[in-house]
């Protein structure tokens, strides 16, 4: 703490109290857009800016509007910079940041050939898609193209920024399609795959909430998700294994990715997790099986041989009401009787 005099943009600030703790979780729930990242930026400017907003807020707003318009590259980044911070640390102002017309001239940035101009337009955008009514005017003003060409091209940083910022949109329902025609789908799968554990966490929940649409899941499977989410579901050292096994729930409401499961190993897998791992953990992967086995002759037997039943009845036991629910009925199709013979193997007899 302390007390101090500045002048800034012409302004006077004299005897104002400053907390120098500028960590705060408060805004972005996938955790991606990080304090002291813009290592360019000086404490005295984020308190001069966190200062002078506080009083008139609306006047400086409009100031780095205007900067993100300017001919200079590094005038453009310090107002991306500064807009990223007012929109981390004030939400009040986000709503303001977007009526003062920032979204537009910040979507130009996520388009530069300047890497770092690039990203820092991108966590710029994802601060603003925080609150729920920019949302549609992100979207709208053409934000998904350029963040997905950041996804593919950026920083290690911009990518993750705009996996979360992708997230954030695709929970506008008419959004989700969009996204999934932009080509994010495979992007997202590729960073779910090597990216570091917060690239993951984000591509994880945005392919989540992506993948309740029918194409999406298609695309997901044909771009190779069942093999990065049985290996993740496989570690579990990863941190990944509940969202990756919900993940999987959702996609395997089509008969793809139910193959796609089968093939790259993923029964073992999701019997072992029943057998060792959390409550969570066992309920997602009994619910994951059941839908594996309702209508599959050959992926019940397929289940059982891999020792299933002994840990699910101990589910029954020991679960929780919906992981119980799902191990009882699972047991039951899986001590079924095979039929001799299938419905397709049924021809018409004279």
């Amino acid at each position: 703490m302390g007390t101090e005099s500045y002048t800034y943009m012409g302004r006077s600030f004299n005897e104002f109290t400053i907390n120098d703790d500028s960590t705060s979780s408060a805004f972005s729930d996938c955790n991606s857009d990080r304090s002291g990242e813009f290592a360019t930026t000086s404490s005295t400017s984020r308190r001069l800016l966190i200062a002078c907003a506080s009083e008139n807020s609306d006047d400086l707003i409009r100031q780095l509007v205007s900067d993100l318009h300017s001919d200079s590259i590094e005038e453009q980044k310090q107002a991306a910079m500064e807009i990223r911070l007012l929109a981390k640390n004030k939400p009040e102002n986000r709503i303001r940041i977007a009526k003062a017309g920032a979204i537009k001239p910040l979507i130009s940035l996520v388009s530069s050939q300047d890497l770092q101009l690039q990203e820092y337009g991108v966590t710029a955008i994802l601060n603003l898609s925080l609150c729920d009514e920019n949302k549609e005017l992100i979207a709208s003003s053409g934000a998904i193209k350029p963040l997905v060409r950041a996804l593919n091209s950026g920083t290690s940083t911009a990518k993750e920024n705009a996996a979360c910022a992708l997230l954030r949109l695709s929970q506008v329902e008419e959004n989700k399609s969009a996204i999934g025609r932009s080509g994010a789908i495979p992007l997202l799968v590729n960073l779910l795959g090597s990216g570091g554990i917060r690239g993951k966490k984000d591509a994880s929940t945005a392919l989540y909430t992506l993948c309740t649409v029918k194409e999406n899941k298609m695309r997901a499977v044909k771009a190779g998700i069942m093999k990065v989410l049985v290996e993740l579901m496989a570690d579990f050292e990863s941190n990944m294994v509940d969202k990756s096994a919900y993940v999987v729930s959702v996609l395997v409401s089509v008969p793809e990715a139910k193959t796609a499961l089968v093939d790259e190993g993923g029964v073992p897998v999701l019997v072992e997790i029943v057998e060792v791992g959390s409550q969570r953990q066992k309920e997602i992967a009994a619910v994951i099986l059941l839908q594996l086995c309702e209508d599959n002759m050959a992926y019940r037997s397929m289940v059982a041989r891999e020792g299933a039943i002994p840990p699910l009845v101990a589910l029954t036991q020991s679960g929780t009401n919906r992981a119980k629910q799902k191990a009882e009925k699972l047991i039951e199709l899986l001590r079924q009787p095979r039929s001799t013979r299938t419905t397709s193997e049924i021809t018409c007899e004279p």
